[in-house]
């Protein structure tokens, strides 16, 4: 899973330059294309760098757990994680020009917040308590 995130990581940060491309491509900046457009663009494009930097971010601090409900919660976890980008990118396409709709971002962005807190959670410790012998 730490290769499979990092990659996916990384694969995400070059569509994020790609479609930051495409949006000197359409002239985003100028506005011609109206304020709400632009702003769907523009965040569509941020929250598909968000899902790439997450995918990196887990990548590079993943430790497997052995088993049990910790493991269960950090494949789940990874799963989500790594689905977030493909919605990202369908929402970047697909919503701008269509008004305020979000058929693509809310889900993604759920799906990567569910993703990276199922995450941490598997990474919690049980507390230990500590008892002095004085």
């Amino acid at each position: 899973m730490k290769l499979v995130h990092t990659v996916v990581g990384a694969l995400v940060l070059v569509a994020f330059l790609l479609t930051g491309q495409y949006m000197d491509y359409l002239d985003v900046r100028s506005g011609r294309l109206g304020d709400v457009t632009r702003m769907m663009y523009r965040s569509r494009h941020i929250y598909l760098l968000l899902a790439g930097l997450v995918n990196l971010g887990v990548g590079a601090y993943f430790v497997r757990h052995a088993s049990g409900w910790r493991r269960s919660l950090q494949i789940v976890g990874s799963i989500l994680i790594l689905l977030a980008p493909a919605l990202m990118l369908a929402a970047f396409f697909s919503e701008p020009g269509v008004g305020l709709q979000r058929h693509f971002t809310l889900p993604a962005i759920i799906i990567l917040s569910v993703g990276t807190l199922c995450h941490a959670f598997s990474g919690l410790r049980p507390r230990v308590s500590v008892t002095r012998t004085d």
